[in-house]
């Protein structure tokens, strides 16, 4: 069996990749970043530290690796004899992917089973922006695309925190990952991957991890970056940080509950595990990479606007979560352009205007006061 993978980050190593790996595929990754691929290519194999709880060693190896810029040509037949194609490479770059997938997909013989493709990004349905993108560039009988390649949704969860100086190809991760797949496109024929878990509706998990881990260590990273500390971990070690973002999981579990039927104590027990993962001394993850690019978590579908909004709707007044809105809004750091966007925005609009060009709310939902009230604020600052 062989996978080929787009990203060789970090992720793609120390988590697709591995997952697969260990699935029993050969693995194809395919990266633009030279350095990298060159030393994937010349190296037999690389180690994924796992720590934490249970911490251990994992040997990667039975890879290749090409640039997909340069060998764009070996690219594309590499996948038109491939099981399976993976990305880790982030969802705005999808687009410059489709067209390689695309003809290699119309290079596959007829008679081989579906390209199985899977988009493995942090970001909802990124599968399907990647289909939609190989469809608008195959040059083939688009009627038939659908019996040459099958596309999943899934929802990936682990993290990788900045790599320490001098690690070369060995990844250090955390030990608990989630690889949450939709199965319903495989019609019975999903691929075997030991550690995936195959869903006939994914929206919930999308959103239970989106709204809990993604929501929670962004909170995270911005009530501790009010309150001095460097790493993530010093973070949840501050009674005060913990308990603010204690309370904006709670909230957000009482609208995931309510939304998706998940049990109450089903979900307690997941925030209680990400808070655990969170408080990781092992992690070297900084308050400052993980609240980066705070214009993006502030959209309107995104982590905070996207619960506190439904949440609203629906009568509950979402104080912890505007709260972590503040905090983000007065997160600094002068090496993130999102920082100096958000600020010229607040500086050089009406706060009205403001709000909705930050959070994509319009002036007639019931969360835009409360939103309008932060924007004055950190406008006066």
């Amino acid at each position: 069996m062989k996978a080929v993978h787009f990203g060789a980050g970090n992720i793609g190593r120390g988590f697709v990749g591995l997952l697969l790996h260990e699935a029993g595929y050969e693995v194809v990754f395919a990266d633009v970043a030279e350095a990298l691929i060159d030393q994937l290519a010349s190296t037999p194999s690389y180690t994924v530290h796992e720590v934490g709880e249970e911490p251990t060693d994992k040997t990667v190896d039975n890879y290749r690796a090409l640039n997909s810029r340069a060998e764009e040509a070996a690219v594309i037949e590499e996948i038109a004899t491939a099981d399976m194609v993976t990305t880790a490479v982030g969802p705005g770059v999808l687009k410059f992917l489709a067209p390689v997938i695309a003809a290699a997909i119309a290079r596959r013989s007829p008679e081989a089973p579906p390209l199985q493709v899977m988009a493995c990004e942090n970001a909802i349905n990124a599968t399907d922006l990647l289909r939609e993108a190989v469809v608008d560039a195959y040059s083939g009988d688009r009627s038939g695309l659908h019996t040459r390649a099958v596309f999943a949704n899934t929802a990936v969860d682990r993290i990788v925190p900045n790599q320490a100086p001098g690690q070369g190809l060995d990844v250090t991760v955390e030990t608990f990952y989630e690889w949450v797949i939709d199965r319903t496109p495989f019609g019975g024929s999903e691929p075997r991957i030991p550690g995936a878990t195959y869903v006939d509706d994914l929206a919930p998990y999308i959103e239970r991890k989106l709204f809990t881990v993604n929501t929670g260590h962004a909170a995270c990273a911005y009530f501790g970056y009010a309150a001095g500390v460097e790493k993530i971990s010093d973070a949840m070690a501050d009674s005060e940080v913990a308990r603010r973002v204690r309370a904006v999981l709670e909230e957000t579990k009482q609208l995931l509950v309510t939304k998706h039927g998940f049990a109450a104590d089903e979900q307690e027990a997941y925030v209680q595990k990400i808070l655990r993962r969170f408080s990781n001394p092992h992690l070297p993850d900084t308050v400052v990479r993980v609240g980066r690019a705070p214009l993006r978590k502030l959209g309107r579908h995104e982590r905070f606007v996207g619960p506190a909004a439904e949440l609203a709707e629906g009568g509950t007044h979402p104080a912890a979560l505007l709260a972590a809105m503040e905090a983000a809004l007065a997160f600094t750091d002068p090496a993130d352009p999102e920082v100096e966007e958000l600020a010229r925005i607040i500086g050089s609009n009406p706060a009205e205007e403001a709000v909705t060009r930050i959070t994509g709310l319009d002036a007639g939902h019931v969360l835009f006061p409360s939103v309008l009230d932060l924007i004055k604020a950190r406008a006066a600052v």
